[in-house]
């Protein structure tokens, strides 16, 4: 059996959270020594997590949002120890497309599931397990604010996305990759290794995350933005779809990007898949292995 120690790396704003509170004191009953750190400000995850791998922990878990997830994920790209989650955001895109119960006590237990080995995206020095996304789209999602989150949860991004409908602009950009060449104006775009982003919108619907490669999903601007928002919204329409291990991206004004919670902006951007990059504790059947059991 694998050893049962792992350090909870947890965002700050749940240390009084009664749930994990409970789900922590269940594991410790249950064998396991399970050690917890909270995070303060900036850069405390991936400090924590050298921390944890100094010390010789075989697990990691990350209980906090989308953005939590991706700080902890990127500072164990290519650890020997592998990683839980534990989804206490308000979207937790990645975690519902995993499978990934919502349930702290129920997430815990998926430290006794063994690991799988899972892709991450990299642009430039930084990596993401879930999403980039560009456009309107991703202006939604920074602009969403915390407090406005707290109180409607995922419907936040709506109505932050429709009381910004005056803003809407198509990005001009150029796409390469192998075998795949497309320029034009864009209202969003999706490069998934995870299938969704933005509180529940599935801009990469088939995406797993255990194929080496990359999901492109763009959304093309029409002329009518009116239905062209409706379509970004209802999930419907006219999206193009790829799947790459890598793409370049190229926009002369800039493009806007949000990683996993993470701004980032720039006129040449080269996006690529790591294969195997990360052991993750996932349900058997999740929907994002290629090959669940």
């Amino acid at each position: 059996m694998h050893e049962r120690k792992a350090m909870l790396v947890l965002h700050g704003k749940q240390a009084l959270n009664e749930e994990v509170r409970s789900a922590v004191g269940a594991m410790r009953e249950r064998g396991w020594t399970l050690d917890v750190r909270l995070t303060w400000e900036a850069g405390d995850a991936q400090r924590l997590v050298a921390e944890a791998l100094a010390a010789g922990y075989s697990h990691v878990v990350a209980g906090g949002g989308d953005g939590t997830l991706r700080d902890v994920a990127e500072a164990m790209a290519g650890a020997t120890a592998s990683l839980a989650l534990l989804p206490l955001g308000t979207a937790n895109d990645f975690a519902k497309a995993a499978g990934v119960p919502l349930e702290p006590d129920a997430a815990l237990a998926l430290l006794e599931h063994m690991p799988r080995a899972v892709d991450l995206g990299q642009v430039g020095d930084q990596v993401f397990l879930n999403m980039a996304t560009g456009g309107f789209g991703s202006q939604v999602t920074a602009n969403t604010s915390e407090d406005l989150k707290k109180v409607l949860g995922a419907a936040a991004y709506l109505i932050t996305g429709l009381t910004r409908f005056s803003e809407l602009q198509a990005a001009s950009v150029e796409l390469h990759g192998p075998d795949f060449d497309w320029q034009g104006n864009i209202l969003a775009l999706g490069i998934g290794n995870g299938r969704q982003a933005g509180g529940g919108h599935e801009l990469c619907p088939e995406a797993v995350i255990d194929d080496g490669l990359l999901d492109i999903s763009i959304l093309p601007a029409p002329q009518e933005v009116v239905g062209a928002l409706r379509e970004l919204m209802s999930g419907e329409g006219l999206y193009i779809r790829k799947r790459l291990p890598w793409v370049e991206i190229t926009s002369s004004q800039g493009l806007d990007i949000n990683l996993d919670g993470e701004p980032l902006k720039g006129q040449s951007l080269r996006f690529e898949a790591r294969p195997a990059a990360l052991k993750l504790h996932l349900p058997a059947d999740s929907p994002l292995l290629s090959h669940p059991g």
